[in-house]
């Protein structure tokens, strides 16, 4: 590293503060990975592969994706333990411009889905609180929650930590009492009806094979939540590799059971394209309340999913604004170990989406973080290659095995993407060739504003 980069890398004033472990590790992955995606999902994914064993096994599929992908992961970041997340493999392993790509749309699609969760909070609300419907309307809601946590986490990160660790904990006990609660009151008549519904054959079995591995891949993005706190972990060559596997497990279990829980209650005719299966599943159990039940579970689990959202985007603009690519003020870090202008920007981007309802951009932008993926594990092979002597307290088991096969795996996924939905990933390959402008632009500003700050 040449001084010009320790001195772009130096924050303004103020540092992080080093006191998370292993159990906030889980808790930011747990809070951010599991919401709204576990109650619409399962209805796609029935619809394509109507057959119990099918349904349950790409939910498995998703985690030995994940699983690969974690070995990986575990590797940078213990190697390179900086707050930030993926943004920082690319930028030192393939230049400033790549480290730009993935900072920049992680930041914006975090910024993105926290507008989104938002939003799905007020709908809920709005539900479950008549008086809301009638007074309150739901982009109100989602602006009043976002601003809410992050005046919690302006305080410092003792706050955002301490959320993040009840909110998550509630969050896997209130799923986890609706499984049982399913398991315990069900019949449990489904399951031989699911397991005797027609296997897809030919053509249909692989395009619902396809589909149901992108749909849970995508409802499984999350689990590397730990790295996004890497200046943070207080002993990153121990906790980050555990972090995550215990993350990516934590969460295959939890996903494992509400669904088993699901088809344990309804019949595969009943959960295929019911966008609210769990509900449906609830309502068996807990008769009318059923509904008011799930609904209530949800908001419980999208505010710790927002919590953790402002947590890592804090942390992707202010890694961006050390290392020169936005500008230096943004690393200003209170004493309470919030850097928070950074807090402040992500927290106004996602006002602005949950305000403007940009779906489109969202969209786009969800398309990034399968290559920021694809980015990390050709940074992994480069860095290995490139920098032998790199301390490396964690090393991938399996490679260049399992980082080939993640890799690949990542490629694909990609590639269905841009087949099932072309006219996103066009308007995204264009935001692409657009971005190195964009790049170049805020690039000068950061190193203008720097010279005349000094």
């Amino acid at each position: 590293m040449s001084p010009t980069d320790e001195l772009s890398i130096r924050p303004a004033r103020g540092r992080l503060l080093q006191i998370l472990g292993v159990g906030f590790g889980i808790a930011v992955a747990v809070g951010n990975t599991i919401a709204a995606g576990i109650v619409r999902t399962p209805g796609d994914i029935a619809a394509h592969l109507p057959n119990v064993w099918l349904f349950l096994g790409v939910w498995v599929g998703a985690a030995l994706y994940a699983l690969l992908s974690a070995a990986q992961l575990a590797e940078l970041g213990a190697a390179i333990p900086r707050s930030g997340g993926q943004y920082n493999y690319s930028r030192q392993a393939l230049g400033e411009y790549a480290g730009f790509i993935v900072g920049w749309s992680d930041w914006l699609s975090t910024c993105g889905t926290c507008a989104a969760v938002g939003i799905v909070i007020g709908e809920y609300s709005r539900y479950l609180l008549p008086v809301l419907a009638s007074h309150v309307s739901v982009k109100a809601i989602a602006v009043f929650v976002i601003v809410f946590f992050a005046a919690l986490q302006f305080r410092s990160l003792h706050a955002g930590r301490l959320i993040q660790n009840v909110s998550s904990l509630l969050k896997c006990l209130a799923f986890l009492a609706v499984a049982a609660a399913c398991f315990f009151y069900g019949k449990g008549a489904a399951v031989s009806s699911a397991a005797a519904a027609a296997i897809p054959s030919g053509w249909a079995l692989f395009a619902g094979l396809v589909f149901g591995l992108q749909a849970t891949i995508y409802t499984f993005d999350g689990w590397d939540g730990v790295i996004y706190f890497g200046d943070e972990v207080e002993d990153p060559a121990r906790d980050v590799p555990r972090s995550i596997f215990g993350s990516v497990l934590s969460i295959l279990v939890i996903y494992l059971l509400l669904n088993a829980a699901v088809v344990w209650i309804l019949p595969m005719r009943e959960i295929a394209g019911n966008n609210f299966a769990l509900g449906a599943a609830a309502q068996r159990v807990f008769g009318v309340y059923g509904d008011t039940v799930i609904r209530s579970v949800m908001v419980l689990s999208l505010l710790s999913s927002l919590n953790a959202l402002l947590l890592m985007g804090t942390r992707v603009l202010y890694a961006m604004s050390r290392g020169g690519l936005f500008f230096h003020p943004v690393t200003v870090v209170n004493k309470g170990g919030t850097p928070w202008l950074a807090l402040l920007f992500s927290a106004a981007i996602g006002v602005f989406f949950a305000v403007f309802e940009f779906q489109r951009v969202i969209a786009m932008l969800a398309f990034f973080f399968v290559a920021n993926y694809t980015l990390s594990f050709v940074a992994l092979f480069v860095l290995r290659w490139r920098e032998p002597k790199l301390a490396r307290p964690y090393r991938a088991w399996g490679y260049p095995w399992t980082t080939g096969a993640a890799l690949a795996g990542s490629v694909l996924f990609l590639a269905g993407a841009i087949r099932d939905d072309w006219g996103n990933s066009r308007l995204t390959l264009v935001a692409l060739a657009l971005s190195y402008p964009l790049y170049l632009a805020l690039k000068w500003a950061a190193q203008r504003a720097a010279r005349l700050e000094a």
